[in-house]
């Protein structure tokens, strides 16, 4: 039954949550991608960082058991040191990292509970946090590039969701 969450979370990340991210930044100018509409808040180019970040530590590290060298603070510092392309370039390498990962992984070890970041997760919790967490930062992107383009970002576009 677990090996539907996997597939899931394939779906989730692949075919949802990092082609829009792609759509975002392929919408906003170079200069857009490190705008904060205040100190508290966060850029896109932040955020994607972020994403990567997160989905490096709980997926790579606390579900597969590759070393953990997550700096999370430097995820919000980063200034403007990444373009588009190089953006783009990570999310896609970690696509790739994350689809070998979840394809070595064994249904049947979802249910153990492992270290992750300060927590104890099952894999099952590892997965669904992963799924959530870029569900929820794809809205905040999708939410600025709106705000920065005045464009829909047509991620439903030609489809009819009554």
């Amino acid at each position: 039954m677990h090996h539907f969450l996997l597939e899931e979370t394939r779906r989730r990340l692949f075919e949802e949550s990092i082609p829009r991210l792609m759509r975002c930044l392929d919408m906003l100018g170079e200069e857009q991608l490190w705008w904060r509409p205040n100190a508290r808040s966060n850029s896109v180019g932040n955020l994607i960082l972020h994403l990567e970040g997160n989905a490096r530590q709980w997926i790579l590290s606390g579900l597969c058991g590759q070393p953990d060298t997550r700096q999370r603070q430097a995820e919000f510092d980063a200034p403007e040191e990444y373009d588009r392309a190089q953006l783009k370039k990570r999310l896609l390498r970690l696509q790739e990292e994350l689809e070998q990962a979840l394809r070595q992984v064994d249904p049947k070890e979802l249910e153990t509970v492992r270290d992750v970041q300060i927590y104890q997760e099952s894999g099952l919790s590892i997965l669904i946090h992963v799924i959530e967490h870029f569900s929820y930062h794809t809205g905040q992107v999708a939410y600025l590039t709106k705000m920065l383009t005045d464009e829909d970002t047509g991620f439903y576009a030609g489809l009819q969701l009554g």
